[in-house]
């Protein structure tokens, strides 16, 4: 097998990869494959700028926009009240330093975003541990209820 082949038949299996992990993905696993996305496409950007690769650094960012955009609309401003609304305000932002890191050729704005994305995701990251604590911590509480009742 051929170079050219052998990294054809890779980059399929990469998009088999992918798409099977988002058909079995809950959606709280979904926005973690978007946010890891932008973190490496940003990544890509950035080393892309530093070897000169201008027109590759473009496209990664433009790819990296994207996502966010997606993840930004993906917010539900009705239920997520506060949270949502900074998040929104946050991944404006974001998308505004992109372009900027890409019109200025700017790895310090990349950097940036990069850190507030990883920030944010770190945070959804622990989402299912708290969630798993609370419904312990309910468990616990209805638990003690019961037995309250029951001995009075």
């Amino acid at each position: 097998m051929s170079y050219g082949n052998m990294r054809d038949a890779l980059k399929q299996y990469s998009q088999v990869k992918v798409r099977s992990g988002v058909e079995g993905a809950t959606p709280h696993r979904l926005i973690q494959m978007l946010m890891e996305g932008a973190l490496e496409k940003m990544q890509l950007a950035k080393a892309n700028l530093e070897r000169g690769n201008k027109a590759e650094k473009a496209r990664h960012i433009d790819w990296a926009l994207s996502i966010i955009d997606g993840l930004q609309s993906s917010l539900d401003m009705e239920k997520g009240g506060q949270i949502a609304a900074n998040l929104d305000a946050l991944y404006d932002y974001m998308q505004r330093q992109l372009v900027m890191a890409n019109l200025d050729n700017d790895v310090a704005k990349l950097d940036e975003v990069s850190n507030l994305l990883l920030e944010i995701k770190t945070a959804w990251d622990a989402v299912p541990a708290v969630l798993k604590q609370q419904e312990a911590a309910g468990a616990q509480a209805a638990t003690a209820a019961v037995n309250h009742a029951a001995a009075g």
